[in-house]
């Protein structure tokens, strides 16, 4: 049986993941700190859905911990890593930059270090449509030049691009980026414009609208994008 590492596992798109995976006949060991960015029970039912699954190993734990991740891949040999765990959110990098540079960029350095230690057969990481920034050439491309972040969310996941593309180069590992765009579907985050918009709605509410209602946004369906 293979062996897949998810870090983020009890995040929304780490959930869903995992649990692909798991359908797949894939072990599947789930990293995460359980982070109070938003509701920590939500995140927790999560991993309790996950561990209805004799092959889910749920670890709770920070991915900038030195070592951890590379002692972990040493001691589960583990086959893929999809790396979903970061600290999320635009308008948060503003108010709390340091927990950026702990999570993306500690933690994309841990984990680089880790595969390199033990590499995977494939390593796969996430990144954001944010790092697009002021470009404003349409359709985006995964060719376009992304220099121009907005955002120091934006900012630390184009390191974490660069982190990996000079680790597969120097190191040979295997490595796939994602640029996520808004991602959408039941389980998910309470802070993002779906959910937002719902409970507005349910309550009777004013929906918040941004830019004079001028704003565009491509979503992204969970399962088409785990898929």
């Amino acid at each position: 049986m293979r062996t897949a590492l998810v870090t983020g596992s009890a995040g929304f798109i780490g959930y869903f993941t995992s649990k692909r995976l798991l359908e797949a006949g894939f072990r599947v060991i789930g990293v995460d700190a359980m982070t109070d960015y938003y509701d920590v029970a939500l995140k927790e039912r999560r991993h309790e859905m996950l561990l209805q699954s004799p092959q889910f190993i749920a670890i709770n734990a920070r991915v900038e911990t030195p070592d951890m991740l590379k002692n972990l891949m040493r001691d589960e040999g583990v086959d893929v890593v999809v790396h979903l765990a970061a600290q999320a959110g635009v308008r948060y990098s503003i108010e709390d930059p340091k927990s950026y540079v702990q999570a993306n960029l500690l933690g994309a350095y841990e984990l680089l270090e880790a595969a390199r230690a033990y590499p995977p057969q494939h390593l796969l990481m996430a990144s954001t449509s944010s790092v697009y920034g002021a470009n404003t050439q349409m359709p985006y491309k995964e060719t376009d030049k992304v220099d121009t972040q907005m955002s120091f969310y934006a900012a630390t996941k184009k390191a974490n691009e660069a982190m990996a593309h000079s680790y597969a180069h120097l190191y040979d590992i295997p490595t796939t980026m994602f640029r996520f765009f808004t991602v959408y579907g039941p389980w998910g985050r309470p802070d993002m414009a779906p959910i937002k918009f719902a409970k507005a709605i349910y309550a009777d509410q004013a929906i918040d609208v941004y830019n004079h209602g001028k704003m565009k946004r491509d979503f992204t369906y969970v399962e088409d994008l785990v898929e």
